[in-house]
């Protein structure tokens, strides 16, 4: 389960739901491949603020559940996720480059969405149209968990 993450001034809970496709949808994430493709992005999880919480490999695309901080954009995380994760692939798994011509691993696009642990875009629309209106503020600051 995520957790918030506190730095000297902030308090964040920031989590992505990121799916990428392989260069050419090529079914290239057997056992094997798979087994090293996490074990790479435990290490990457190490080096740099990005905490995995799912990673889901379907063959030819891989979809992740990813937290991280304010300073890393989503385009800076899939980024370096992708960056990464081909690089090494290709190292530890020649075969996997032979059937992916052109020396790619990932296609140039993804999908991203946030995902909201305690409430959805409804909720913080009516909260921050309620701004100033002291009930509702004090009866659904609670439900927020803003600080």
């Amino acid at each position: 389960m995520s957790e918030h993450i506190h730095k000297s001034h902030n308090k964040t809970l920031l989590l992505y739901h990121f799916v990428c496709p392989i260069k050419y949808r090529r079914k290239v994430l057997n056992d094997t491949v798979a087994k090293t493709f996490k074990e790479i992005c435990l290490g990457i999880k190490e080096r740099y603020e990005i905490h995995f919480f799912e990673i889901g490999l379907d063959g030819d695309h891989v979809h992740f559940l990813i937290q991280s901080i304010p300073m890393n954009a989503p385009k800076k995380i899939i980024g370096a996720v992708k960056s990464i994760t081909a690089k090494e692939i290709f190292r530890l798994h020649p075969e996997v480059k032979q059937m992916l011509w052109g020396g790619k691993f990932w296609t140039s696009g993804y999908y991203v969405n946030t995902v909201g642990q305690y409430v959805n875009e409804e909720v913080i629309q009516k909260y921050i149209q309620n701004q100033g209106k002291s009930e509702y503020t004090k009866l659904h600051r609670n439900q927020l968990k803003l600080f």
